[in-house]
């Protein structure tokens, strides 16, 4: 049998598809080598990481859902719950509703998009977890570490019986669920809603204490199939081993807080200062989480807060908005004298960029130190804490309103 021959113009066809298949090899190697690994690009980009959560219940609607906070550099975190019934006039349902209608009749980005508005911040991450998921996790860390007040043991009218013991007690993923879910009779939302911090913070100390398991080769996958985010599996790796580096001691806790009011049969939160009040202690609390120098993120600041009036409840009310934004407040007290015209803060550490820090949330710059205070009192300041409030008639329950603006 003679040879096959090749004509010349087969042969041209024959090289052109060799260099095609070459360059298409080429590119798609080039391609998955080269491509950028978006977490890694915003963390060197941003100071800031954050990572919107999403715990959903067993009906596919939000059991609850948080942001989380993060400064890689300082390994600081914060997170803010999002309380479902907080309520809203919510563009994407065109209607005041709660948030958690967001999530079940929009999906999860109309639901980022609404938080993001919330609380006046862009939020290039998210993560949905699953209840059944969740209790997966738990048992995966070896139990998540809660402290229970008061032994809860209890039946439901459906005749579910809830027991949990008291104290500081490593839960399982079945008694995770059951701390989640359980209802009694007395409790209020707010108790609610802090069982839900205590969960989230008890699953990012989890994951701090097991990342050097999570994130061995072998068993990431295992674990990462517990997690839907809005990037591929590399990229959530990086994300979830950057967060597990937070200092899980030190973790800042805050909540939405507002006024209770009956819309249309339903009970909803609507924020306080139409959610102005929220999106300031945010952003109180990301200064408090970055530092030049490392002195804002050491501690949480103690304040005493004074009225300095004859209008009753103010400083409990100012007391709370400190609270809500990440400071340890004494029980609020009457200042020495109720005709204080101006608003003024007093520097016990000697610290003026913290001071001037705490001025900024209520816009007050009448700031003094200790000694030059008790020179133009004429009494001594001997409050164990770093900073003292005592509000003026310039305070409007929110903000001091300068003389100017007032006039």
């Amino acid at each position: 049998m003679g040879k096959i021959k090749i004509r010349d113009e087969q042969k041209g066809i024959i090289f052109i598809a060799i260099i095609f298949i070459i360059v298409v090899g080429l590119t798609i190697f080039f391609s998955l080598t080269l491509r950028t690994n978006v977490v890694k690009e915003y963390i060197k980009d941003n100071d800031v990481l954050r990572t919107l959560f999403v715990v959903e219940d067993d009906d596919n609607s939000v059991l609850f859902s948080s942001l989380l906070i993060y400064v890689p550099e300082t390994q600081k975190a914060a997170f803010i719950n999002l309380p479902e019934h907080t309520g809203k006039i919510y563009q994407s349902l065109g209607r005041v509703d709660k948030l958690e209608k967001v999530y079940s009749e929009v999906g999860i980005n109309g639901f980022l998009g609404e938080v993001e508005k919330l609380l006046g911040l862009k939020i290039p991450f998210y993560t949905i977890i699953t209840l059944n998921d969740f209790i997966k996790l738990s048992d995966y860390f070896g139990g998540m570490r809660i402290f229970i007040s008061e032994p809860v043991d209890f039946v439901s009218q459906d005749g579910q019986r809830w027991l949990l013991p008291s104290g500081a007690v490593n839960l399982d993923g079945d008694k995770i669920a059951v701390y989640l879910k359980y209802r009694l009779e007395e409790e209020t939302e707010a108790d609610v809603q802090e069982r839900y911090q205590n969960v989230f913070a008890a699953f990012l100390t989890g994951l701090h204490d097991q990342k050097f398991t999570i994130f061995d080769k072998r068993n990431f996958e295992k674990y990462s199939e517990c997690f839907v985010t809005n990037v591929d599996e590399k990229e959530t790796e990086t994300l979830f081993s950057e967060i597990a580096n937070l200092d899980s001691e030190s973790i800042i806790k805050q909540t939405i807080t507002g006024s209770l009011r009956n819309v249309d049969g339903m009970r909803l939160l609507f924020p306080d200062n139409n959610g102005e009040f929220i999106k300031e202690a945010v952003k109180q609390t990301t200064n408090m989480l970055i530092s030049t120098d490392g002195t804002l993120n050491t501690r949480v600041y103690v304040l005493e807060i004074q009225n300095g009036t004859t209008t009753q409840g103010l400083a409990r009310n100012t007391a709370i908005l400190f609270q809500n934004a990440s400071y340890d407040v004494l029980s609020p007290v009457n200042a020495n004298r109720n005709d204080y015209e101006e608003t003024l803060i007093i520097d016990h550490i000697e610290n003026p960029e913290i001071a001037k820090m705490v001025g900024e949330f209520i816009h007050c710059t009448n700031i003094m130190d200790e000694n030059d205070f008790e020179e133009a009192e004429g009494y001594s300041s001997e409050a164990n804490v770093d900073f003292t409030i005592i509000l003026g008639k310039d305070f409007n329950g929110r903000y001091v309103i300068s003389r100017k603006s007032s006039q």
